[in-house]
């Protein structure tokens, strides 16, 4: 007979097999070919796979190109995490406001933007702000402005599809945290006179925080890691690669330009700076008394 100690891991056996099937054997192939040089000629078997140790890493940090897709990759998903965890938070408290009727309705069109695939969310809004038959530029008044010409309103525009696609998560997730909240807390709260930001901000944001920890890391690792929406809606990265991030300009480095070596590279750089922000804010978590 197993040990009780034991008992879990024997049920847990399986998924962990899967996972490590899906996950474990990618990530280090990954990392093996980021030290090699791997180029078309060696994958097509006319060369010999050459060892680089790490000097793949020693070029992407030397590429000033690299330095300014990160900070763009860095600002841009930090935008999409606030915008989406502000609309989602805003909408689970409305949804505990009205009644079943726009719940119901509130709720279906949020999960329906869920599901929605992301090519084909990113096709809808280019045809929405499209400069000839776009709709908004008609509403607005805006004539032929093309929205993905410029860098800032390219950006702008893929952060709102990200944002549209990613709130209902947080949306569904926080209402259901509101939910297991005691009325009696609230009713307090309502009754000793505080407003409704004064509630959220000082009884719900801290009976919440494990749950918000969730719904941040998650977008976090979405968000940075974002490459339908600005592949299909910048063209490849937009005019001159100015909207560039890790993601798009790893398969740019990868598969269009043959260095698979460097593009492995650049993916082992975005798993490091994702667990070392994922762990670092864990951290704090736990420093603050939170139980996860």
């Amino acid at each position: 007979m197993p040990s009780r100690s034991a008992v879990p891991w024997i049920y847990l056996a399986p998924a962990l097999v899967v996972l490590g099937g899906l996950l474990v054997y990618p990530v280090y192939q990954l990392g093996l070919i980021s030290l090699f040089e791997y180029t078309q000629a060696q994958v097509s078997g006319g060369e010999p796979a050459t060892f680089q140790g790490f000097g793949n890493y020693a070029a992407l940090f030397r590429d000033r190109q690299f330095w300014q897709v990160l900070l763009a990759t860095v600002v841009f998903a930090g935008a999409c995490v606030a915008g989406t965890l502000v609309v989602g938070c805003a909408l689970a408290v409305l949804l505990t406001r009205v009644r079943a009727l726009p719940r119901l309705v509130l709720m279906l069109a949020a999960l329906g933007a869920w599901a929605t695939p992301a090519v084909t969310g990113s096709t809808v809004w280019l045809l929405l702000f499209d400069p000839d038959f776009g709709p908004v530029n008609r509403v607005l008044g805006l004539g032929d402005h093309s929205w993905t010409y410029g860098r800032y309103s390219a950006f702008s525009l893929v952060l709102l599809e990200v944002v549209w696609c990613s709130f209902p998560f947080v949306m569904v997730t926080v209402y259901a945290g509101i939910h297991a909240v005691p009325a009696e807390v609230l009713e307090a709260a309502a009754l000793d006179g505080a407003s409704q930001w004064r509630i959220w901000r000082s009884v719900l944001v801290p009976l919440l925080r494990p749950i918000l920890a969730i719904v941040t890391i998650q977008s976090v690792i979405w968000d940075f890691k974002v490459f339908t929406q600005i592949y299909v809606m910048t063209g490849g990265g937009g005019i001159a690669g100015q909207n560039l991030v890790l993601n798009v300009y790893a398969y740019q480095r990868a598969f269009a330009s043959s260095e698979y070596g460097l593009g492995s590279a650049i993916g082992v750089v975005m798993l490091l700076i994702l667990l070392a922000v994922t762990l670092a804010y864990l951290r704090l978590l736990r420093r603050q008394g939170e139980e996860l």
